[in-house]
């Protein structure tokens, strides 16, 4: 007889989750669906087993706006292993070559790292998540079939040199999305002709979200110990990724029209067509204290069109 299934619960938000090594971005997002009971869920670009940190969960109505995560720029710690080179690129690979390692310094180095600086070209790996007629190049890496793959524009906006103790160097990169860190560390490792593979790597933040907000596994356990109440004060609210974007915010009546798919009129909305965060204004309310506590509702996101007007683009089926 087979086991009774867990219902769902139409929960909303974000969870930062600070990503264990060993796991694939999505046996911990199917954990973290199943803490929650939740009826959807979503994370917003993978990483490796071997990676930790920041990996946002989007949960319910907030995974209509996880591509947009997807967009952001990220941060990255890695600690790489110079004159060794891997068939991952990285230590779950093994090794294929080996070559002894230059004489280096601070100084000797900072001239290699700039060639990786700004506006580079980047081969994906062959491990990578990309697709090649609909199947993962690692599935065809795993099966030991290489396919040709098109150099793609990334942007490396920080490259810092933390430390170095060869045959180790930590760096910390800034880079906008589609970066690979271990496609980065094999391309420095061939400039020095000597060859690098990545040891750890720590994603320290997407976009808004830093690594200090995180929960961690064992954080995330003590709360279900206490119940939904506990789990879902750990979330974030669906539009939190979004937070620097410009918002508006309308009356209940243009509220209302919105929802069904009008355009309204709205005040400060930019006139450019850049999208904007929709809040729903109602009146102020008396707090605990006595003091008004006014109420908002996000309603998702909007842009003006050609007519002037606030026109919906992704709306919510109900405020979160």
């Amino acid at each position: 007889m087979s086991k009774p299934r867990r219902p769902r619960r139409p929960i909303d938000g974000i969870l930062l989750l600070d990503k264990p090594a060993g796991l694939t971005s999505n046996q911990i997002l199917q954990w973290v669906k199943h803490r929650y009971q939740a009826e959807k869920a979503g994370h917003t670009g993978s990483l490796d087993p071997l990676a930790t940190g920041v990996l946002p969960i989007c949960l319910g109505e907030a995974t209509k706006f996880s591509h947009y995560l997807l967009e952001a720029d990220k941060v990255y710690r890695t600690r790489l292993r110079l004159g060794q080179k891997t068939t991952t690129a990285d230590a779950e690979g093994e090794v294929v070559s080996e070559r002894p390692v230059p004489a280096l310094t601070r100084e000797s180095l900072e001239p290699v790292l700039d060639a990786f600086r700004g506006d580079i070209l980047q081969v994906p790996s062959m491990y990578s998540a990309l697709k090649q007629d609909g199947r993962p190049l690692y599935e065809l890496a795993r099966a030991g079939i290489e396919v040709e793959r098109a150099a793609r524009p990334v942007t490396i906006h920080e490259l810092v040199l933390e430390s170095l103790e060869p045959p180790f160097a930590e760096l910390t990169v800034s880079c906008s999305k589609g970066t690979y860190i271990r496609n980065l560390v094999e391309d420095i490792g061939e400039a020095l002709g000597c060859g690098a593979h990545v040891v750890e790597l720590r994603r320290l933040a997407a976009g808004p979200f830093r690594i200090e907000q995180t929960h961690d596994r064992e954080r995330i356990a003590v709360a279900e110990e206490a119940g939904f109440p506990a789990l879902d004060a750990l979330l974030l609210p669906a539009w939190s990724g979004l937070a620097d974007w410009p918002r508006v915010e309308l009356s209940e009546t243009s509220a209302y029209y919105l929802r069904h798919g009008n355009p309204v009129r709205a005040a400060g909305a930019p006139a450019d067509g850049r999208p904007v965060l929709v809040f729903q204004i109602g009146e102020p309310q008396a707090g605990p204290d006595g003091q008004p506590v006014r109420h908002e509702e996000f309603l998702g996101i909007a842009a003006v069109n050609d007519d002037g007007l606030l026109a919906p683009k992704r709306l919510l089926k109900s405020g979160v």
